[in-house]
């Protein structure tokens, strides 16, 4: 593993660049988590990203399709600054570093000495020594917006390569890197095939579908699929995401628009389908986590659906409890967590059973990250809640190893 005998030091928020190295710009999370003495935590941070597109070249060479694979090599030798094959585009991207303050969003070029392990592993290490954290959960980002892709066999054939290429190369590299593998559930039976070939990898905790995407999970075609993570007891996350070229986001002047409602919108249309057809009757120890898309939208969820249930039963005729009784045994990400207002994050917390659902979750080292001290400088919570939050949760629901001492 990496080490530094220099002492990190803060730098002045002028200085940062796209060469600044993880650990100086998280100088004030490392001063954060020894001022609250959070190494007596069990911390696992269940969403953070990586910048695959940095990899691309070695992402292709995964490619299962020989033509496709060539193509991509060539695309990539030929051209310069252009966007990775294949990849779908996102014009939001262009927000996400405010102008170019938030360097470390745009680019990293920071020096790696160690070249015993993949670059990205080596990031990750540092993001992970600065905050604290036991375990981190890494996601791909541009990839995220892969589910609009008119192409789903490109879908297909891209996941199934970067999935390869993220257990080869950094999972395997370090016990401390987890990952739920991209599902490109825009061709059932190639997910399922995804499950089956994936599911017993080293680093492996689960399976993510991006939630950006018009496909409605309750479909018959995706039984199988759910099943075998059923069987498997292995968990299925929604992650959030938005799409500027979708006709309602369309409407929206304002990235911070597109942001707020974008991140929300297709996982509060997702868990609809999920709850009011009946998925959590049909495969009952299948775990749902719910990413990226903030808490203040569940509550409103919770009761949307509940009232709509209670004149209408017969519309769920698989339900036998009302829809906020299952969302209630769901799983949800703290991160973005809306803090604007006290007593409403307190009632929200409290509505979503937090300290047992409630999962931290940084987004590091995305614009909007939040730190371990988020949780745990809420007073309303008891200290078994902080802790469940930050970590303990965490290790029951991926059947994590417990960090030694602690």
């Amino acid at each position: 593993m990496e080490t530094r005998t220099e002492a990190v030091h803060e730098l002045p928020v002028k200085q940062f660049d796209v060469y600044t190295d993880t650990r100086e710009i998280l100088a004030h999370a490392r001063r954060q988590a020894e001022e609250r003495n959070l190494q007596d935590y069990v911390i696992v941070d269940i969403d953070s990203h990586h910048v695959e597109v940095s990899s691309w070249k070695e992402v292709v060479e995964f490619i299962e399709d020989p033509v496709i694979r060539d193509q991509a090599k060539a695309y990539h030798e030929s051209r310069v600054g252009a966007p990775p094959y294949g990849m779908y585009g996102n014009l939001g991207m262009r927000y996400q570093d405010v102008g170019g303050r938030i360097s470390h969003h745009s680019d990293r070029r920071e020096e790696v000495e160690d070249k015993d392990v993949h670059r990205d592993v080596v990031l990750t290490r540092r993001a992970m020594e600065s905050f604290g954290i036991d375990y981190m959960v890494v996601f791909p980002t541009q990839m995220l917006n892969l589910g609009m892709h008119p192409q789903s066999e490109m879908e297909c054939l891209l996941a199934r390569a970067y999935n390869r290429w993220m257990v080869e190369n950094i999972l395997k590299a370090e016990g401390r890197i987890k990952s739920m593998l991209y599902l490109p559930i825009s061709e059932p039976d190639e997910a399922l095939r995804m499950v089956e070939e994936f599911a017993d990898e080293p680093g492996v905790v689960g399976f993510m579908v991006t939630s950006v995407r018009d496909k409605p999970v309750h479909h018959n075609q995706y039984m199988k699929l759910y099943a075998a993570l059923n069987e498997r007891r292995l968990p299925l996350a929604f992650h959030g995401g938005y799409s500027w070229e979708n006709p309602s986001m369309a409407q929206l002047r304002r990235f911070n628009g597109v942001h707020a409602l974008g991140f929300v919108f297709w996982n509060m249309l997702h868990l609809t389908n999920w709850v009011l057809n009946g998925m959590p009757e049909r495969f009952p120890d299948l775990k749902v986590l719910w990413i990226e898309s903030g808490l203040a939208w569940v509550p409103f969820m919770m009761q949307r659906l509940d009232s709509g249930y209670m004149m209408r039963t017969s519309e769920a005729p698989e339900l036998q409890r009302r829809p906020s009784d299952y969302m209630r045994e769901m799983y949800y990400s703290s991160q973005p967590m809306e803090r604007t207002d006290r007593r409403g994050l307190e009632t929200t917390l409290a509505m979503i059973n937090a300290e047992t659902q409630l999962l931290y979750a940084s987004d590091w080292p995305h614009w909007d990250f939040d730190l371990p001290s988020t949780i745990y400088d809420l007073p309303f919570l008891s200290e078994q809640a902080k802790r469940n939050i930050l970590g303990e949760s965490a290790l029951k629901l991926f059947g994590l190893e417990r960090p030694a001492g602690k």
